[in-house]
């Protein structure tokens, strides 16, 4: 923590305080909280940054959609539009944001929303003459006007809410006491051989009520790598000069998978916009070579003149353990539901 920060901890006391009142005032009923009579499931974290939610969420999508109809809505983060929008063949990443536009891009058989307004989002959403019977808040947990029937709170491993402190001092948008409300934790980006100990100890560490499921996942990356026009393997191009190209909230353990020596790596903020300026510069670096990206980067630049020498590597979220509890938690929920109040 740099000094910064903890000259800011009063400020982080104090914002504690306002989203406690603000949380005890929606426990009480005295803010108004809407429920629907669907399954609605809302997959977030207690702190900024990235958690995984994007592959969390398409885990779900797998998971769900080939027995029910499913929409995704997320606030559509850094898009250029507003209100509700409900994508359709003439939407793209500068309208619906780059991860909305990736599950539109990747599951043809769901409807995919965005609205900062999620009451206002699900109402719609049910207005549709494709009613969706299933519907998935991204980045939700804080949303509290909206009243989910389940929600999965995500905490990656290294940096667990439990050892975190409220903004500004640390991370957390709320207090620890928020993951209460969390149906199921889950600990992302674990190492794959994270040992049974090693869990126990998070266990102990989080504190989690006997109701609330754990589980602990980690990034599988795909074997291949993706364009336009066809793909490779990774084993082909592990040698081979590129540039790599990131982003994301934390791209170190992208670089990492796919760097050779030669390679070099060029970072953006999380949610970029990228402008004709960094078009130039990433063609300028990369020449001739192949540019490889993340999928949530590559949906906002495959449209562009770099497109020719562009690739992406999909990842997904994979359980170290227990896989099947929890599609079964999950489905059940789903089946049993007639309704969230």
């Amino acid at each position: 923590m740099n000094l910064l920060r903890k000259l800011l901890f009063p400020f982080a006391i104090l914002y504690g305080i306002i989203t406690s009142i603000r949380n005890f005032l929606f426990d009480k009923g005295v803010l108004k909280s809407t429920s629907f009579d669907i399954p609605v499931i809302a997959v977030g974290n207690l702190s900024v940054g990235g958690t995984g939610k994007t592959p969390q969420i398409e885990y779900l999508i797998r998971l769900l959609s080939d027995k029910y109809q499913v929409a995704t809505l997320s606030r559509g983060y850094k898009r250029q539009s507003e209100g509700f929008v409900l994508a359709d063949e003439t939407s793209n990443a500068v309208i619906l944001g780059d991860e909305p536009f990736q599950f539109f891009q990747k599951f043809k058989n769901i409807q995919v929303a965005v609205d900062a307004n999620r009451t206002n989002g699900i109402q719609k959403l049910l207005s549709q003459p494709k009613k969706p019977q299933i519907i998935l808040l991204d980045d939700a947990f804080q949303h509290r006007k909206v009243k989910a029937g389940f929600y999965i709170l995500l905490t990656s491993y290294g940096d667990l809410y439990a050892d975190d402190w409220m903004l500004p001092t640390g991370n957390l948008r709320e207090s620890r006491s928020g993951a209460k409300r969390a149906n199921i934790v889950i600990v992302t980006k674990c190492s794959s051989d994270l040992k049974e100990s090693d869990q126990q100890n998070i266990r102990r560490k989080l504190k989690l009520e006997p109701s609330q499921e754990l589980y602990f996942t980690y990034i599988d990356y795909d074997d291949c790598i993706y364009s336009q026009t066809g793909k490779l393997a990774i084993e082909e191009i592990k040698k081979e000069r590129k540039l790599l190209l990131a982003g994301i909230a934390k791209p170190t353990p992208f670089f990492e998978f796919l760097k050779s020596n030669d390679d070099e790596c060029l970072t953006f903020p999380d949610h970029h916009h990228f402008t004709e300026t960094d078009i130039t510069t990433i063609a300028n670096k990369a020449k001739k070579h192949k540019i490889i990206t993340t999928e949530k980067d590559y949906v906002r630049l495959k449209g562009t003149n770099i497109a020719p020498q562009l690739f992406y590597l999909p990842i997904k979220s994979t359980f170290i353990n227990y896989q099947n509890n929890f599609d079964t938690t999950i489905l059940n929920y789903v089946g049993k539901s007639t309704g969230n109040s």
